[in-house]
Order: structure tokens, then sequence, then C-alpha cells
């Protein structure tokens, strides 16, 4: 099957962030970062024509000295993109950094809408956290925002706390939302938490990451402690136990809560002989048993980005090595690979709401917009059934030139 993909050139303008607010409405977002490289850290609006063309129809400059948009989720019903961008650096020193931000961008416009901050801004230092995860829950109530190491939970759209934060000795990776729980994932764990209720719970949980409460401007306000559901170690991807494994991503399937996903990419220790190479793994799991039921290699040399699209049939990976990948969601088997998609690995991919376009962002100034055939899931044969459809073929004929079979 024929896939339609072009590579779209963005001078001066490496890309760090995306978002589709519509089918044809694409956000974008990068730039320098906080560096004086003299790239100057914007946020884009696109129009996304059928034909794979990209227009332009406004960008947003942001302030002196601020830093590019790293992370981004969108509100497809609103228009609406939340961000992660820190403040300048003058404003970090002084302990202000409203790294949160959210910005309306129906029409043509990118206009500011809200913004707080969810990081450790220490006072008197210039280097600051930056926001790594964003994601919005599935009813558009919740906003999950994380730093490195703290995690946040915010009520949406006012970006007022909504639980306590969660603070991690390791390193937030991921975060998702299903229709009743969030999935944390750190480089070596992943958590599974109860929504906030109406009412303050008073309970905590000893295991998982310590809760915080971190409510600025809130006098005498009591924040819920989220309820440690379960807790997950890496999982050993590779069966060897040969190497170390950090986790990258966790994602329920957006039309099945009983699905989640999670990507591994493993660091092989280094020995005397020839080392095997980093590689990207992707698991699927049942969240009734908590159980893997299926894992697949899916990048060489790790895995960048992961995506799962709105429809929940397709899985889209970028790969240290340059490539873009899209896998059925169902048998992970791999449906299209794109081999130098980018000249340096992606930084993010991005499924638009009707699961039939992907794009692909990347360093390098590029962005390449994938067109997703309907009924590309399960369109590919594995290799059993190539070899299967080989050895048919192959005794039909040898029975037809030895006379057994009439032509």
């Amino acid at each position: 099957m024929r896939i339609h993909h072009t590579a779209h050139a963005l001078s001066g303008f490496p890309v760090f962030s995306a978002a589709f607010v519509a089918d044809d409405r694409l956000v974008l977002g990068g730039g320098g970062g906080s560096s004086r490289s003299g790239v100057k850290n914007k946020l884009r609006l696109y129009n996304v024509p059928s034909d794979g063309k990209l227009e332009l129809l406004n960008e947003l400059e942001l302030g002196k000295d601020e830093d590019s948009p790293m992370s981004m989720a969108a509100d497809v019903y609103a228009s609406r993109v939340l961000c992660g961008i820190n403040s300048s650096t003058e404003q970090i020193a002084q302990g202000i950094n409203k790294n949160c931000r959210l910005y309306d961008a129906t029409g043509d416009e990118i206009d500011l809408l809200e913004s707080t901050g969810t990081l450790d801004t220490p006072e008197g230092e210039e280097e600051s956290d930056y926001q790594k995860v964003t994601v919005l829950s599935p009813g558009r109530t919740l906003a999950c925002i994380s730093g490195t190491k703290r995690l946040s939970l915010l009520s949406y759209p006012s970006l007022s706390r909504a639980a306590c934060d969660l603070i991690t000795k390791d390193e937030f990776y991921d975060a998702s939302f299903s229709s009743t729980k969030l999935a944390v994932a750190t480089n070596k764990d992943f958590f599974i938490y109860s929504l906030p209720a109406a009412e303050v719970n008073e309970k905590s949980s000893s295991s998982g990451p310590k809760t915080r409460s971190k409510a600025k401007g809130r006098k005498n306000s009591k924040l819920e402690e989220q309820e440690l559901l379960e807790a997950f170690s890496r999982p050993d991807v590779t069966g060897d136990r040969t190497g170390n494994t950090t986790l990258r991503a966790c994602r329920f399937n957006p039309v099945n809560d009983d699905i989640i996903y999670t990507v591994s990419n493993t660091a092989p220790i280094r020995t005397k002989g020839k080392s095997k190479p980093k590689q990207g793994y992707i698991c699927k799991w049942n969240t009734t048993t908590w159980k893997i039921v299926k894992v697949r290699k899916a990048g060489e040399k790790g895995i960048t980005c992961f995506d799962v699209s709105p429809n929940g049939k397709y899985l889209a990976v970028g790969s240290a090595d340059c490539t873009i990948a899209i896998l059925d969601a169902n048998t992970l088997t791999p449906l299209l690979t794109i081999l130098k998609a980018h000249d340096f690995p992606p930084t993010v991919v991005k499924f638009n709401p009707s699961s039939k376009l992907l794009v692909s962002g990347s360093a390098d100034n590029s962005v390449r917009l994938v067109t997703i055939p309907g009924g590309l899931a399960g369109s590919k044969w594995s290799f059993v059934n190539v070899m299967i459809f080989i050895l048919l073929t192959y005794l039909i004929l040898r029975f037809v030139f030895s006379g057994i079979l009439p032509l």
C-alpha cells in the first residue's frame, strides 16, 4: 500500500512539541531554547490541507530569554493548547516561573489565556527545571504537568491545583489518563493512581512517589493525596537480563481502558566484546490482570517519541536512527516505516483527531506529514503469512507441472 508523506523545511525553527487543535490545524512549538543562540522561541499555527501542504497562519514570538515550548497538549473541542514554557532567566532568578500556559488558537490567532507555576524555582538560581510532560484528561477537566522530578495535577481550564504534587527521586518521563485512572512513568517504574474524588481523602500511600502540598495563593486549603493503586518495575523486555532498561512512555489506549502501552529503551552493559546497540521496545498490557500480553522491538538505537492514535488503532514511534514508524495497536505489527524521516532524531510524533494524519518533528528544523489511508491497520502481512503463501504457491505449481493438478 502506497503511503503519501511529505517533508517540510522550517528555516530556523527547531521543533520540540506539536498538537492538533483541529483535523486541519496544527500548533508547533520550538526555537533555540533559553540559550542565547539567536534562534527565536515561538508557537506557530498552521493550516494542514488534505493534500499534505503546510500553510503558516500565525506565529507568536515568546519573550526575551524565555524557553522554547518543550511539551504540549491540545483541547480540540475549544481549540486550545496547554504548553510548557519557562519564564525568562531574570524571572526565574526571582523565584517566578509561569511555566504552564494555556493558549487560545481559534481563528488564525494564538492568544494567552492563563498561566501558572508548578515547578521549583529556587530564588537566586538562574537554572530551572522544565515542563517535561503535558497531558489533558479525556473529559478535559484535569491536566497533568510534570518537570523532571515533580508532577502536578491541575483542574482544567482554571489551572488551579486538584491534588497534592508527586515528588520522586527518579525522573518523570510520561503520564496518561484513562476515564478513571492516571498512569505515571518514571525512568525506572510506572504507577497507577486513582483520579481525585470530590471530597478530600486523608489516606496516603507509603510506596511510590511522595506527595507534597503546594497550593500557592490558598490559605488553609486541603488538597487530596492521590491514591496509589498499582506499582510496577520496568519490564525486562529482552528476557536475558543482561542490560539496563529505561522507561520512556506510558499511554492508555484512548478507546479501551483495558489496554495500556509502555515504551522501554535498553542500555546493554558494556563488555570486552561487541555490545548490543540500544534498542526500543513497546509492551502492551492488560489493565485487568496487569500482565504484559505482547512485546515488540520497535526502534533501533532507542525510541525518542511515541503516540497513540485517537481511534485506538495505531501507534507511532520516532527512533534515534531518525526513523518514524506506525504499528498496529492491537498486534504491534509494523505497518509503515519511513527511513531517514529527519536528519536528527524525531522529537515528537502526533496524530490528528481523526487519526488520518501523523506529523513528526525534529530539531533539524523540519516536520514530516504522513497521510494514513483507511484500513491500514491489519493491511500488512506478517512474516508467517508470507511464508505460508509462498509454500502454498510452490506446492500448487509443483502439482500442476507434475500433472497431478490440471491447468
